[in-house]
């Protein structure tokens, strides 16, 4: 962890520093080796959050993005869950930041946690899911050839594979110091939906304010599924039920008019 309650504050990890985990208030040592980022770890062999990874200096570089206050935010649960979120925006949005591997039910489990969740995985972790990638979306279908937002009706490659079934927004980040590319909820093993995204709009999107209306963010969210909705059929609606389309009732005996001559 990056941040520990030292004396009541928040403080990084210092030399013959002492802390508390702000999650659990466990008694927390500093770590400043050379090997590894400065952190702090719990005393003994403890770790509060199941979810937590180790940090690299991937991760620390993608939280140096935003605010340190928005950084390592304990997040409380009506049934008294808790969890660390590596960002939260003052908007509301969790930012996960993704680098080993994960399992699936681990990775719905916090989507259904957090809800309002932003992944952001560490595309190079393999060596091959790049180039994966990158022939995938050369495949990849739009109305407007200079769109930066095309369609894969079979996503291929394990990276894609991995993610598409997330009902979380996913960025990959594959090195460049320009560039992300969005994963859409709406994907699916079937069709994936990606968009180029640059890492300046990306973090700028988030940090910002909207004063009135949708946040900057959630306005990309909505141009994105303005295009997904000229390739998804519309939902089929219901037809009203004509009264002689109604099921006799199982029980009830048919009523036979007769008539009578006089």
């Amino acid at each position: 962890m990056r941040f520990a309650l030292a004396n009541g504050q928040r403080q990084e990890a210092q030399p013959n520093l002492s802390g508390e985990c702000p999650c659990c208030g466990q008694q927390m040592v500093a770590r400043c080796g050379e090997v590894r980022v400065r952190h702090w770890a719990h005393k003994g062999r403890r770790l509060c959050d199941p979810w937590w990874e180790n940090e690299t200096e991937w991760h620390r570089a993608w939280k140096d993005h935003f605010p340190a206050n928005w950084q390592e935010i304990v997040h409380h649960a009506e049934d008294g869950e808790r969890h660390i979120a590596d960002v939260k925006t003052h908007e509301g949005w969790v930012i996960e930041f993704q680098h080993s591997n994960i399992r699936p039910d681990e990775r719905r489990s916090r989507e259904a946690y957090y809800q309002s969740l932003i992944w952001v995985v560490d595309g190079m972790r393999r060596e091959r899911d790049a180039a994966h990638f990158s022939r995938a979306w050369a495949n990849g279908k739009s109305l407007d050839p200079f769109s930066s937002k095309r369609r894969l009706s079979s996503p291929e490659g394990a990276l894609l594979r991995d993610w598409a079934g997330s009902r979380a927004h996913v960025f990959f980040d594959f090195g460049d110091e320009q560039a992300l590319w969005w994963l859409f909820p709406e994907s699916d093993d079937r069709r994936a939906y990606l968009q180029y995204v640059s890492r300046v709009q990306f973090v700028r999107t988030l940090r910002g304010r909207s004063a009135h209306g949708p946040s900057a963010f959630d306005s990309l969210v909505q141009t994105f599924s303005a295009f997904i909705a000229h390739y998804e059929p519309p939902p089929p609606t219901p037809r009203p039920q004509r009264l002689s389309d109604t099921p006799p009732h199982p029980y009830r005996k048919p009523m036979i008019r007769r008539s009578f001559r006089l």
